[in-house]
């Protein structure tokens, strides 16, 4: 979140003494102007005398024109009229309006009888159909434009309770933008038109409860004073708690926190009553450029000018505040039914708007005494009427004519409010602090560089000395040098002469020795390539004694044909000799018998022709596999040299590999570990705001966003994505390392949370490599974290079905038996709530078990998994309830089929409010006409007309008063 507390710690003068203040009137008379230029030409000497720091200075401001010239300095009221409530349109069914709206005319026509009427002219009619834009525009625009600019700015919404001030002023529009109240619209236009840089915005919500300011930011504070600047008369909170805000999104969370602290009660004429006036500080600071043309000057303590270059014009800072309340509802007693501690909350806030009738009516009729200190309220507001704040003030009405004595109440107020002048001032203050700074360092850096010209200049004087006197003596060595040389000229010569001729000698040598040394070279090529023949001889040999033991093994088979074919041959001749004994015998056995052995003697014959070709064949084979074996044994020599390259580069690639996953593990062991110092720190991160269990901020299970927010881990894992690639980093989810295997599978997770990457994770098998870890995994962390990934990839419809296509929902529903870890079980239960809202998926859901699980895990007590549980529900019913209202689905609900409404209606009643709304809004899609004698049978109809008068929520409280409405089966017979 972008925000950041501050607090006032300096004291007053502090800044008094550092800068020059400039308070200068909206617009002035010329005799204003006249008088103000006389005063700024010539200063007398006792007046120069008196002032010490700062003169004013006097302009016009170009915001003036943006308002009328009959409403400078008033304070301008407009009304607004609340539409009729369903109590009032029956109520009032016999009466006609009492209001008349002219917003033509800007009047208002107020009706006492049928011929009698009373009208009252506004700045501004609003109709029960103005738009909350409409509104803003022209209620509060001008103003936060005034407050830009450097005016003060006040604006009010004053009426009676239940007639839409908190509406107009508070409301954030989450649901629809078109409803946002003044106070978020007015943040935007402020945060749009601010510098992130130069400026500042600060913002502080405080409410006044039975006469004590309490800061709704920080509930510990329940009586801060009132604090007021003897001289200025200006107010201050110095207790309270300032946020500095950046973005919108931190001040609609801010608004949250203080409208969930605000007191609020039921009362007869509103459902949510607010018991208390809140207020809404904001403090801005801009930086104001000073322009090219205008030259500043300021005064020293003898009032003598001290002109200033154009690089160093003093800067101008504009401090303005922008005061948004949203006053209590005056009431009465016996109108609203207020008792008890409700009745004294009405004494004190009918108290404190007495006392601000009180002050208006005194700045109205110009009475010399202004009781601004009878109440609280009027001392926080003591800028906003007669003071230098620009204000608007919104009064709102209601169109029953039964509160006709408090409508008239409201509009004679706004009436004695236009009355009220304030003096609208320009804050500008001159920040001599950072002017004296920049001078400061201009100074110093200015005596830096003469102290380094002026230690220059000496060092190159020395140098320069330094090298005269080198110079000097390098000339006198020159000349010794050169008498040392003539003498020595004639000794080098001789010396040079016999170095010649020994030079000639070693040459010669040298020759010699070079033609021994190619000699012995020769000799050794040789010799290397009579090794390398012998060695291809001894290769050939080798390859030769194979090809004669592969010759030698074929004889042998060729032999043991030949004795087969010989044993054959000897059976031949015995059949032929048993072929005569049975001619012998042929009278005797008869002629069967001679067939018998006839057609044994075709068959030898025909074995025989056989076992003869067999071994032709045998015979050609072997020829044709000798050559063959001579073919590859020419082709092995190649072969061997190639395959030692093979080797060589497999071996290389192999190192490559293993470099490879060893960094990509100490880049998966570094992720993780950062990730888990980034929880670890968002855990110890203690909460800036101390907030009830209702808190949106405590209901989101994330950490305030901080300067070193998860968004660094989610670039790194980007990074690692993209350097590494994803089939490498799902290869490691089956890595022998568990270490390794966990944080792979992080990464994937992680990645799955980003909807660009789960497409790329689908296609190349991701999926199915979590479901497989899924079901295969005994280890609790890698079963919850592929869970987590599986329900990031379930976020996405397509994969809905892919998911349910592999027998996910079957998976998940197992994990959930088996885990005992509460983060385990809400990562299975998220998974299987996000496959309920898929219409497709739903009968097969409920086969394949999905809610019977989904119940199950709902047994564990832990808060986070029985939210998930409900989503899970709630999206369920809410799929079949669109079904049936389509037209598509008339059979019972299969949330009640397994079994699901005992738990809903037990569990409806939550402490927790993610698990009460999600279980709310499950049993509202239940109760349709095809589920609501199911309903009365489980005694879920009293649970039901509870949401509808105490839901948690507005939409679901509608929705069940709808469904109640709308069923025949619900309604008293």
């Amino acid at each position: 979140m972008a925000l950041s507390p501050c607090r006032n710690s300096a004291p007053a003068g502090s800044l008094r003494s550092s800068v020059v203040r400039l308070e200068r009137p909206l617009s002035m008379g010329s005799a204003t102007k006249q008088a103000a230029a006389a005063a700024a030409t010539a200063v007398s000497p006792h007046a120069r005398s008196k002032s010490t720091s700062a003169m004013p200075l006097l302009r016009r401001s170009s915001s003036a024109t943006r308002f009328r010239d009959d409403a400078e300095g008033r304070v301008r009221v407009a009304v607004r009229l609340r539409p009729r409530n369903a109590e009032e349109l029956v109520a009032d069914a016999d009466f006609g309006d009492y209001v008349e709206l002219m917003p033509e005319l800007k009047r208002l026509k107020l009706r006492k009888n049928n011929w009698d009427s009373e009208t009252f002219q506004f700045d501004e009619v609003l109709t029960e159909t103005a738009s909350q834009k409409r509104v803003y525009e022209v209620v509060a625009k001008p103003v936060v434009e005034s407050v830009l600019e450097g005016y003060n700015g006040t604006v009010m919404a004053y009426g009676q309770t239940g007639t839409g001030k908190t509406f107009t002023l508070g409301r954030l529009g989450k649901e629809d933008t078109a409803d946002r109240g003044i106070m978020v619209r007015a943040m935007e236009d402020i945060l749009a038109d601010v510098s992130s840089e130069q400026d500042a915005v600060t913002v502080s919500y405080l409410q006044l409860y039975m006469e004590t300011v309490q800061d709704l930011l920080a509930p510990e504070k329940d009586n801060i004073s009132i604090g007021e600047d003897p001289k200025t008369g200006d107010v201050s909170l110095p207790g309270v708690t300032l946020y500095e805000v950046r973005d919108q999104k931190s001040f609609v969370e801010l608004l949250q926190i203080g409208e969930a602290n605000r007191f609020a009660a039921n009362t007869k004429l509103n459902t949510e009553s607010s018991r208390s006036h809140a207020i809404l500080l904001v403090n801005v600071k801009k930086t104001v450029k000073p322009k090219q043309d205008r030259e500043l000057a300021a005064l020293n303590e003898n009032v003598s000018t001290l002109q200033l270059s154009k690089g160093h014009k003093i800067p101008m800072v504009r401090k303005s505040k922008l005061i948004i309340v949203d006053l209590a509802g005056s009431e009465r007693v016996h109108k609203s039914g207020s008792e008890g501690h409700t009745l004294e909350e009405a004494k004190y806030i009918n108290l404190s708007l007495t006392a601000l009738g009180k002050c208006i009516n005194a700045l109205a009729e110009n009475s010399p005494h202004v009781p601004i200190r009878d109440s609280k309220l009027t001392r926080l507001l003591r800028d906003s009427f007669g003071g230098t704040a620009r204000t608007s003030l919104l009064i709102t009405i209601g169109p029953s004519p039964r509160h006709r004595g408090e409508t008239t109440s409201t509009i004679l107020f706004g009436q004695r409010a236009m009355r009220v002048e304030n003096m609208v001032k320009l804050r500008e203050e001159f920040d001599y602090k950072s002017l004296c700074r920049k001078l400061e360092t201009e100074v110093d850096r200015l005596i830096v560089e003469n102290e380094r010209q002026s230690q220059a200049v000496l060092d190159t004087e020395e140098e320069m000395e330094r090298k005269i006197q080198e110079a000097q003596q390098s000339v006198i060595e020159a000349e010794n040098k050169l008498t040392k040389a003539l003498e020595e000229s004639a000794a080098e010569r001789s010396h040079l002469q016999k170095e010649h001729a020994e030079t000639v000698h070693k040459l010669e040598q040298e020759r010699a020795l070079r033609e021994t040394l190619e000699k012995e070279l020769k000799d050794s090529i040789q010799n290397l390539h009579c090794q390398r023949e012998k060695q291809m001889q001894s290769e050939r040999a080798r390859y030769h004694k194979e090809l004669e033991d592969y010759k030698q093994r074929h004889q042998q088979v060729e032999t043991e044909l030949n004795k087969r074919l010989e044993m054959e041959c000897s059976q031949k001749d015995a059949l032929e000799k048993k072929l005569k004994e049975a001619e012998y015998l042929m009278e005797q056995k008869g002629k069967n018998e001679i067939m018998l052995l006839a057609s044994q003697c075709k068959e030898l014959s025909f074995l025989k022709e056989k076992a003869e070709k067999e071994l032709q064949d045998l015979k050609s084979k072997t020829s044709l596999m000798t050559k063959q074996l001579e073919e590859e044994n020419v082709g092995l020599l190649e072969k061997v040299d190639s395959l030692g390259h093979e080797l060589e580069e497999q071996s290389k690639q192999n190192k490559h590999l293993e470099y490879e996953v060893k960094n990509l593990k100490q880049k998966l062991l570094q992720l993780s570990f950062e990730a888990d110092e980034t929880r670890k720190s968002l855990d110890r991160e203690p909460a800036r705001i101390s907030v009830g269990s209702d808190s949106p901020l405590m209901n989101s299970h994330k950490p305030l966003q901080m300067h070193e927010s998860p968004n660094s881990q989610r670039a790194t894992i980007a990074k690692l994505f993209e350097q590494v690639g994803l089939h490498k980093i799902l290869s490691l989810l089956d890595s022998p390392d568990m270490d390794v295997r966990v944080h792979a599978l992080k990464v994937v997770a992680n990645l799955a949370s980003e909807e660009a990457n789960q497409k790329k994770i689908v296609e190349v098998g991701g999926l199915k490599s979590l479901l497989d870890l899924l079901q295969s995994s005994e280890d609790e962390t890698i079963r919850r974290v592929a869970a987590g990934a599986v329900a990031n990839l379930a976020m996405n419809e397509t994969n809905q079905e892919l998911i349910m296509a592999q027998g996910g929902i079957r998976l998940l529903a197992i994990a959930g038996s088996d885990a005992e870890d509460p983060q385990t079980l809400r990562m299975v239960a998220g998974a299987l709530a996000n496959l309920c809202g898929n219409d497709k998926l739903q009968s097969k859901l409920s086969k394949e078990g999905g809610i019977k699980a989904l119940l199950a895990m709902g047994q564990c007590r832990h808060n986070d998994v029985l939210a998930q549980v409900a989503r899970g529900l709630a999206n369920f019913a809410k799929c079949e309830s669109r079904a049936v209202a389509r037209g598509n689905k008339r059979e019972r609900s299969l949330l009640i089929d397994d079994g699901a409404l005992p738990w809903i209606v037990s569990n409806a009643n939550s402490e927790a409010p993610t698990v009460r709304r999600h279980l709310e809004l499950a049993l509202c899609h239940l109760a349709q006409h095809v589920n609501a004698r199911d309903l009365i049978d489980a005694n879920a109809l009293s649970e039901l007309l509870r949401i509808s008068t105490e839901g948690s929520r507005e939409d679901i409280r509608s929705l069940a008063s709808r469904t109640l409405g709308a069923s025949a089966i619900f309604q008293p017979k």
